[in-house]
C-alpha cells in the first residue's frame, strides 16, 4: 500500500470516531491523559477537539504542544501524533458548534470560554482488524499459532503513516 494509500485508509477509520483520548505534557513532565469530543477530523486528519479555555490542557497546550491522540474501537485501533494549538476563532467555534456541547458551555457558541484545540498530525498509525482484514488475521493468526509461528499483519492492517509537513 503506497503512503497516499495508507493515509487514506487512516482518515476512513478516524472519520467515524466521535471521541478520542488527548495525551498532552504536564507542567511537571508528566502525561496527562483524558477524553474529548471530535469537533472536526478534515481528510488530511487535522483534528479540532473542544474545551474551555481555563482547563488545565490549555495551558498544558500552550507550553508543551506536542501531544498524541488516540482513537479505539472493538475492531480499529489509531494514534495521531502532532502538534496542538489552543485556537480562539470565533468563526470557527460557530461553524462547529454542536448543540451536544451545551452541557459544558449552558451559554452556547458565544461562551467566551469556548475554545478549539487543533492537532496538526505529523505521523499516525493504524491497526484494522475489522471486515474482511479481520477474517483474514484471525486466519492468519490461527495457522501462525499451529505452525509455532508468529503472526505477522498485512499493511491494510497495520501501517505507520507520515502526516502533514
Amino acid at each position: 500500500m503506497n503512503p497516499s494509500d495508507q493515509q487514506k485508509h487512516l482518515y476512513d477509520l478516524l472519520k467515524d470516531f466521535s471521541t478520542a483520548i488527548l495525551v498532552s505534557r504536564t507542567a511537571d513532565n508528566g502525561l496527562h491523559a483524558r477524553p474529548m469530543a471530535v469537533a472536526e477530523l478534515q481528510p488530511d486528519t487535522h483534528a479540532y477537539f473542544v474545551t474551555d479555555a481555563r482547563s488545565p490542557k490549555a495551558s498544558e497546550i500552550e507550553a508543551h504542544p506536542e501531544v498524541l491522540v488516540t482513537f479505539q474501537s472493538s475492531s480499529e485501533f489509531a494514534t495521531l501524533y502532532g502538534s496542538a494549538s489552543v485556537v480562539r476563532d470565533r468563526a470557527l467555534v460557530d461553524r462547529l458548534w454542536s448543540e451536544a456541547w451545551r452541557v459544558w458551555f449552558p451559554g452556547g457558541k458565544d461562551d467566551p470560554n469556548l475554545v478549539l484545540i487543533s492537532v496538526a498530525p505529523k505521523s499516525g498509525e493504524y491497526w484494522d482488524n475489522s471486515g474482511v482484514e479481520g477474517i483474514k488475521y484471525v486466519f492468519e493468526g490461527l495457522k501462525a499459532y499451529f505452525k509455532g509461528e508468529r503472526v505477522n499483519p498485512s499493511e491494510t492492517m497495520n501501517a505507520k503513516v507520515r502526516l502533514g509537513s
